[in-house]
């Protein structure tokens, strides 16, 4: 698998923030990764790639980005934004960032308005859109902040600002999400703790700012959510067995295993030595007759971006698959409760659509096909896509394929390379 996205860039960005050089190997050299290497140049930060396909980051320490003379253009990366807009909140600097019409049209109050009780001041379009200038703060104010929706990324920024903060900042979250940046943060030499509600499943993340982070080798395991397509197409097409090597299985990123066991899937991981903080495993998995399952509500924050994949699942399962407590899904690249909505219904699968999420009525056989599907500039929906039409009657045209790049560089090639039948509509 290509690198895992979220530690991509986390790993660029905090990498930066240390003193010393900082060795990143198996990074995810993506589009959205690509625009977080740039916006960071742009920051005074030296980052090169040597011969053997590392990346180098010289560290600029805590609170010491450059003022850029251009504006931060991020693409379509989401995680890069808000990470960079916590991280540049905690610099003495003023930035501009702005990102491709999705980006632009995705809102930020949720990372600008906590951002701004430590001290940044925010200069976003309306309605808190980017582009968006920051005027960052040389000493951050601490807070202790309750999330209102348990979001990785909101924490991460907050983490990233307190980074410069005279004291402790304190987050609590009702549900824990994905903690890849406590993890990097502790190994960077951060003395932050998690306390966990073993009752309620909460979680408490303390942080002490205004330690020195230094310089670590990080390396990158594969991306799990890149990784979910395959599973996904091995088990919906006869006769599949696949083993996909060196997958990042950190439990908070996991939450589709979960879900494809209960509802019969043939599934088998097999842990590797632990890279660094993240556990990593072989996945083995092969075509499976599913049932239809009712996914907890609380399991969404463990598998956010796998619901496209697991409503292209479903359809093929046997019977209802119900899934709630999706409403994040309407503010991602694009509103995918609705896209997936689309893509289904344009095969004939029955699917009812709900504020919050989904419900798929599937069958153990194919779906017919033969449909253009849009995929709405959004590389989950385009990749989902792809799935489906495998294991349709007649296929499916995809409209644009391109934005896949963002997350995952050469999924087409590779699934060619597995068996798929994949063809431009020009040929």
């Amino acid at each position: 698998m290509p690198g895992d996205k979220s530690i991509s860039h986390r790993a660029l960005i905090i990498g930066s923030l240390a003193v010393g050089n900082t060795k990143i190997s198996g990074l995810l050299e993506s589009e959205d990764v690509m625009a977080t290497v740039s916006a960071l140049r742009k920051l005074g930060v030296n980052i090169s790639r040597d011969t053997n396909n590392c990346w180098l980051v010289s560290g600029v320490g805590v609170g010491g980005f450059k003022e850029p003379s251009e504006i931060l253009d991020l693409g379509n990366a989401g995680t890069a934004a808000r990470l960079l807009m916590g991280a540049i909140s905690g610099c003495p600097i003023t930035a501009f960032l702005t990102g491709d019409s999705s980006l632009c049209s995705r809102p930020m109050a949720r990372v600008t308005e906590p951002l701004m009780l430590m001290g940044a001041e925010m200069f976003p379009r309306s309605k808190n859109y980017l582009p968006l200038g920051i005027r960052g703060q040389i000493i951050p104010m601490p807070i202790e902040y309750d999330l209102k929706v348990p979001s990785a990324q909101v924490k991460s920024a907050l983490l990233l600002c307190g980074l410069s903060s005279p004291g402790k900042v304190i987050i609590h979250e009702s549900i824990q999400s994905r903690d890849h940046t406590e993890r990097m943060l502790k190994q960077f030499g951060n003395d932050i703790t998690t306390e966990l509600d073993s009752k309620t499943g909460a979680s408490k993340i303390t942080l002490t700012g205004q330690t020195e982070l230094v310089a670590a080798n990080i390396n990158v395991p594969g991306d799990f959510s890149s990784a979910a397509f395959l599973i996904a197409a091995a088990l919906m097409i006869p006769d599949s067995e696949v083993t996909i090597k060196n997958v990042g299985v950190n439990r908070l990123r996991v939450g589709l295993l979960d879900t494809l066991l209960e509802m019969g899937a043939k599934i088998s991981l097999f842990p590797k030595k632990n890279e660094n903080a993240e556990p990593v495993a072989d996945i083995s998995v092969c075509y499976s007759k599913l049932s239809g399952i009712l996914v907890p509500a609380d399991r969404s924050p463990l598998m956010i971006d796998e619901y496209p994949i697991l409503a292209v699942i479903a359809s093929m399962a046997k019977g209802k698959t119900e899934m709630r407590g999706l409403g994040e899904l309407r503010l991602k690249e694009s509103d995918r409760i609705s896209a997936t909505t689309e893509l289904l219904r344009s095969s004939g699968v029955r699917v009812e659509e709900h504020e919050d999420g989904l419900t798929v009525h599937g069958s153990n056989n194919p779906i017919k096909g033969g449909t253009i599907i849009p995929t709405h500039l959004d590389h989950r929906i385009g990749m989902a896509a792809i799935v489906l039409g495998l294991s349709s009657k007649s296929g499916v045209t995809i409209d644009d394929i391109s934005p896949i790049s963002t997350s995952f560089p050469g999924f087409v090639e590779l699934m060619q390379k597995l068996g798929a039948d994949i063809y431009s509509a020009q040929e």
